[in-house]
């Protein structure tokens, strides 16, 4: 989910009224709000710091990306290079784990998490992933260790307990086809293993499993009961499924097949909303018409994340002009959004109430 797609679509956006819309909404009559990351607005993402705060601040559910440690251990981070979010890089000790890897396209040079134990994992500690836009969460660095997704859910069930609110659990699985084509490590088993020892299995439990990927997605709708979401990124299709494009998927015929192993979809914004208008697509009416969800990603309010029509003077950490966009995607209909600042998000819906 990266933040130059969103630069690149909306860069000549027209500041356009959207036309209002009903989302298929699972709760209360609005948007289900998805903290993306957690409070990652606020906090170093995927921290329990992180977790937790979004759950304070209103989240319905909690997005931990999950990678995998040597030891067959499910931990949290952004991709399973450790460098942009960990101090791995300054740790002379790990010096020697210093890799170079084919993931994909792309040619990535770092510290990668399955060649490290947990044991050596739990040594490390987080850091802001993008400081330039979010320089204040840097003074976080160094305070927080790498969750596990067992950590994560007993923090889940612990805030439960204490708010009275249920929270649900957003997982997505990073590379898995990747994962075991190339380290022979199936995060698909360890992940079904996983939820079912945590009594997370269920078809009524409040947990969607999202992947970028169509493999894992159809062994996960025959492994086990919970809810599942294909993730659909601006261009290209998807790694396991290459003859695929993603512009083909999201058509009506794309969608029907979609629904045949998934529940919903998680469509890029741009897909969401026309880059030149800001008014709605057909996808929403599309995927509700396939019977999918659709949850949208990612509603950020700093410029450095925002296209240049919608961005003030100071700077990439400042705020910019979120609440256009943020309304013109809730009117899309849309049934959730991945939220990075989830206290402005709950605000803007209840001003809306």
């Amino acid at each position: 989910m990266v933040r130059n797609f969103l630069l690149m679509a909306f860069g000549t956006l027209a500041l356009a009224t959207p036309i209002a819309a009903q989302a298929e909404t699972d709760g209360d009559g609005r948007p289900l709000i998805i903290a993306h990351r957690g409070a990652s607005g606020e906090r170093p993402e995927h921290t329990l710091a992180a977790y937790e705060l979004a759950i304070d601040r209103g989240a319905d559910y909690v997005e931990p990306d999950l990678v995998v440690t040597k030891d067959l251990v499910l931990i949290a981070r952004h991709e399973t290079e450790l460098s942009g979010t960990t101090d791995v890089a300054s740790r002379e000790e790990f010096e020697d784990r210093r890799r170079e890897k084919v993931i994909g396209e792309r040619r990535v040079a770092g510290w990668f998490a399955e060649d490290f134990t947990l044991a050596e994992i739990r040594s490390l500690r987080a850091k802001e992933r993008v400081p330039s836009a979010r320089p204040a969460n840097a003074r976080y660095d160094g305070l927080y260790q790498v969750p596990t997704l067992d950590e994560i859910v007993k923090l889940v069930r612990a805030k439960e307990a204490e708010t009275g609110r249920a929270i649900g659990l957003y997982p997505e699985l990073k590379i898995p086809t990747w994962l075991l084509q190339e380290e022979g490590i199936d995060t698909v088993d360890l992940l079904v293993t996983e939820l079912q020892r945590l009594d997370l299995d269920g078809a009524d439990e409040r947990v969607f499993i999202q992947v970028f990927e169509v493999g894992p997605l159809q062994r996960l709708d025959r492994l086990i009961d919970s809810k599942l979401v294909l993730l659909i990124a601006p261009e290209g299709g998807p790694f396991d499924e290459p003859e695929l494009r993603w512009s083909d998927m999201i058509t009506p015929t794309g969608l029907a097949e979609i629904a045949t192993y998934a529940d919903g979809v998680g469509p890029w914004l741009g897909h969401v909303l026309d880059p030149g208008t800001m008014q709605p697509t057909g996808l929403v009416a599309n995927a509700h018409a396939a019977g999918l969800k659709i949850h949208p990603w990612t509603l950020r309010k700093e410029n450095g994340f925002l296209p240049a029509a919608l961005q003030n003077d100071g700077g990439a950490a400042a705020d910019g002009k979120w609440r256009m966009l943020w309304n013109a995607a809730i009117a899309s209909g849309a049934d959730g959004f991945f939220v990075d600042n989830v206290r402005e998000f709950v605000g803007l819906v209840g001003e809306g109430e």
